[in-house]
C-alpha cells in the first residue's frame, strides 16, 4: 500500500505548492478511508489544511471548492458546480470505473485547462493499455514491486474436485477468503452454476466450526463489515465468505488462501487483484480459482493464471484476448479491426505513432479530421 502511495503522495503535494487542487477517486470506502488517513498523518505538518472525505452520495452537496486535497468513492462523481484550479486528478484501482465517470472529473474543472491524470491499477484495462500504444497516456511501473517475492501458487478447480478443495482448507486451517459473485443465488435459470456469498457461509458453517466463520458484503452496514474484518484480521475467525468488495482496500498480512467461486465471471484483472490478497507476508499462498463454466475458452482463460503471475503481463494478454475496445467511445474491451492494420503490431503501431505526432503540429489542413476527433457525443475523453 506505501508503495503504491508514495507517488501519488508527491504528486498531490506537488500540485497543492504550486496552487492547484487534487481528487482521488478510489472504488470503496474502504480504500478511501484508507487512502484519507495516510494523506492526513503525512501531511499533517505541511500546510495542507483543507483534506476533504467524500463517500456518500448525500455528502457530496458539501463537495464543494474549499479543499486542498478530496479524497472519495463515486460520491465525488455527483457534484454540479465547476471546481476551480483542479491540477490533478487520480483514479485509484482504474479498473474498477467506466470510460464516462472517469471523464467526469476530468470535465469537472473550470477553465484552466484539462487537469493532469494519474490512473493506478496492478492490471490496466484493455482500453488503457491500448491508449498508452497509442500514446495518449504515459505507463509508469513502479519496481520493485510490493509483491516482490510473493509466492502464490493458483489452481484451476473444476467441479468435480470442488469437495477435495474444502477438505484441503479444513485440513490446513489457514486464514482463508472464499469470494462469490453475487450476494444471493440468483433465479435466472442463466446463474444456476453461480456461487452466492450468503449461501456458501450457511454451508461452510456445516463443514467446518461455525464459530469460525464471518461474512461481508456490499450491503451490511460499515460497522458490521469492520466488525468481521477485524475479526479476520486479528485471527477469531479463520474463514471469511465474501462477494468481491474484498478485491481492494483489504489487508490481512496472515491470509494464505483464497478459494474465488464461479472464477470465469471475473476478468483477469479482477482475479489478479483478488489473488493479491494472500501471501502478503511473504509466505507461501493459494489461490483456488473454482470454474462453474461451459466453455472451454472460458476455462482456458482461466488457466494462463496458473502460470502468470506479473499483472502487466495479464494486461497485455487480457488486451489480445478481448481487445482494444473503442477508443473513441465508452466501450472498455472488444475488438475493434482496422481493414489492413493489425492493432497488435507493435512496430506498425509506433511509426504510425510518430506521423500522427507530425500531423497533430498542422491539424488546421485537415478540417474534416478535427471534426471528426471533436464531434459531439462521440469523442470520449482519453483515460
Amino acid at each position: 500500500m506505501w508503495a503504491a502511495a508514495k507517488p501519488l503522495l508527491v504528486a498531490a503535494y506537488v500540485a497543492y505548492l504550486n496552487g492547484y487542487k487534487t481528487v482521488l477517486m478510489a472504488p470503496t470506502e474502504i480504500l478511501a478511508t484508507q487512502h484519507y488517513a495516510t494523506f492526513t498523518k503525512l501531511f499533517n505538518h505541511s500546510g495542507v489544511k483543507g483534506l476533504k472525505l467524500v463517500l456518500k452520495d448525500a455528502s457530496a452537496k458539501d463537495y464543494d471548492n474549499s479543499f486542498d486535497i478530496a479524497i472519495g468513492t463515486h460520491a465525488l462523481l455527483y457534484t454540479k458546480q465547476q471546481l476551480t484550479k483542479l491540477g490533478l486528478v487520480v483514479i485509484d484501482e482504474q479498473h474498477r470505473f467506466g470510460v464516462e465517470q472517469r471523464t467526469f472529473l476530468l470535465e469537472s474543472t473550470d477553465k484552466i485547462g484539462i487537469p493532469n491524470m494519474l490512473a493506478m491499477t496492478a492490471t490496466p484495462i484493455p482500453r488503457t493499455l491500448a491508449l498508452t500504444l497509442y500514446g495518449d497516456l504515459d505507463i509508469s511501473t513502479i519496481d520493485p514491486h510490493t509483491s516482490k517475492g510473493r509466492n502464490v501458487v493458483t489452481k484451476v478447480v473444476t467441479a468435480d474436485q470442488r469437495a477435495k478443495v474444502y477438505d484441503w482448507l479444513k485440513s490446513h486451517n489457514q486464514q482463508t477468503f472464499i469470494v462469490c459473485p453475487f450476494i444471493q443465488e440468483s433465479e435466472n435459470a442463466d446463474f444456476e452454476n453461480v456461487k452466492a456469498a450468503e449461501s456458501e457461509f450457511i454451508k461452510l458453517k456445516k463443514i467446518v466450526p461455525a464459530d469460525k466463520v464471518a461474512l461481508i458484503h456490499g450491503r451490511m452496514p460499515a460497522k458490521e463489515k469492520n466488525r468481521a474484518l477485524d475479526l479476520f484480521r486479528t485471527g477469531k475467525i479463520t474463514y471469511l465468505v465474501s462477494t468481491p468488495v474484498v478485491e481492494v482496500g483489504i489487508d490481512v498480512p496472515d491470509a494464505a488462501v483464497i478459494v474465488i467461486e464461479s472464477a470465469e465471471r471475473y476478468g483477469l484483472a479482477s482475479l489478479h487483484q483478488l489473488r493479491g490478497r494472500v501471501g502478503r507476508r511473504g509466505d507461501k499462498g493459494f489461490c483456488f480459482l473454482m470454474y462453474s463454466g461451459k466453455f472451454k475458452a472460458s476455462f482456458d482463460r482461466l488457466k494462463h493464471m496458473e502460470r502468470i503471475a506479473n499483472g502487466l503481463e495479464l494486461a497485455e494478454l487480457d488486451l489480445k484476448l478481448r481487445g482494444q475496445g473503442d477508443i473513441y467511445g465508452t466501450m472498455q474491451s472488444g475488438i475493434k479491426t482496422f481493414k489492413i492494420a493489425n492493432v497488435y503490431d507493435i512496430a506498425l503501431l509506433q511509426r504510425a505513432k510518430e506521423d500522427a505526432e507530425l500531423l497533430a503540429n498542422d491539424l488546421n489542413r485537415y478540417p474534416a479530421l478535427v471534426n471528426k476527433l471533436m464531434e459531439k457525443g462521440k469523442y470520449i475523453g482519453n483515460n
